[in-house]
């Protein structure tokens, strides 16, 4: 499936139905247009299998709590949703998008509390979400933005208003020609990239940082799984910048990113190495089991 996003062949789900994709619109009065309140999950299919489907069904729910709207649907509906849309596209490897949001109605304002919520459920077939580095190693810059403080923004949730800084972000990375931009938080230490999350090796241990002010991806919390059942150190903790001149190795994690190994930031660099290798095959090995 190739061209825009908004001019493609196939079906999507949207409000309980199948409908052609070109036909899936919404109002330009939508809440979330104007006010961000959306909230949203990326999922991969691998085999027909959407990897931890169940997990993203359950973590949208969460994040439309957090944005104070209840998505009209149960985890079941929107799990047998997604296999309808995978069916009616005649996809197997996939990523698919599930996205809950403020409609269009009585409200236009910032309170939005009589405003029907909505749901969309799309995908499309989507390779290497950052090209060849998975071979040859990411390049990142480093974000001139900050993670903000959990007290300011519902750090948790898959929000898209969260999303603000990562956009401008990647796209001031990509104008230097690097595939991603890596951020510190409000406190000066090192958080993750726009879309993943980040990992580092040392002397054979694993270092990352602690999800306290951004979404604990369940890519990572996968792979964390996978090194702990190869008996390899994990240490969940707060990373300083200047920490990553001593880093050999390093990785990227996410839905979309998989597991890809980075090869440098800024003026750090780090070697594509032995551990990073096995992560991308071991990885792959575990959502095609």
């Amino acid at each position: 499936m190739t061209g825009s996003y908004d001019d493609r062949d196939g079906k999507i789900w949207l409000d309980g139905q199948l409908v052609d994709w070109r036909a899936a619109q919404v109002h330009v009065m939508t809440h979330a247009l104007h006010y961000a309140s959306s909230v949203f999950e990326g999922e991969r299919a691998y085999g027909g299998t959407i990897f931890r489907s169940r997990d993203h069904s359950e973590r949208l729910h969460f994040s439309a709590g957090e944005l104070d709207f209840q998505i009209p649907y149960s985890v079941d509906e929107i799990e047998a949703a997604k296999a309808s849309v995978l069916a009616a596209n005649g996809l197997s490897d996939a990523y698919v998008r599930a996205v809950a949001w403020r409609g269009a109605g009585e409200d236009m304002g910032v309170a939005s509390a009589r405003n029907p919520v909505r749901l969309a459920i799309a995908a499309w077939e989507w390779g290497a979400y950052y090209g060849d580095a998975k071979f040859k190693g990411a390049k990142l810059d480093i974000a001139k933005w900050k993670r903000p403080s959990p007290e300011t923004i519902p750090v948790h949730a898959k929000a898209a208003g969260l999303y603000m800084i990562c956009t401008t972000s990647k796209h001031a990375a990509e104008a230097k020609g690097c595939s991603d931009a890596l951020f510190m938080d409000y406190r000066g230490y090192v958080a993750e990239c726009t879309g993943a999350n980040i990992f580092f090796v040392k002397d054979g241990e694993v270092h990352t940082p602690k999800a306290d002010v951004f979404l604990n991806g369940l890519t990572r919390q996968t792979v964390i799984d996978m090194l702990q059942e190869r008996n390899i150190p994990v240490h969940e903790r707060a990373i300083m910048p200047e920490e990553l001149e001593g880093f050999e190795q390093c990785w990227l994690t996410g839905t979309a990113a998989e597991v890809t190994p980075v090869g440098q930031i800024g003026d750090y660099r780090f070697e594509v190495g032995t551990l990073a290798r096995e992560m991308v095959e071991a990885y792959e090995t575990r959502v095609r089991g």
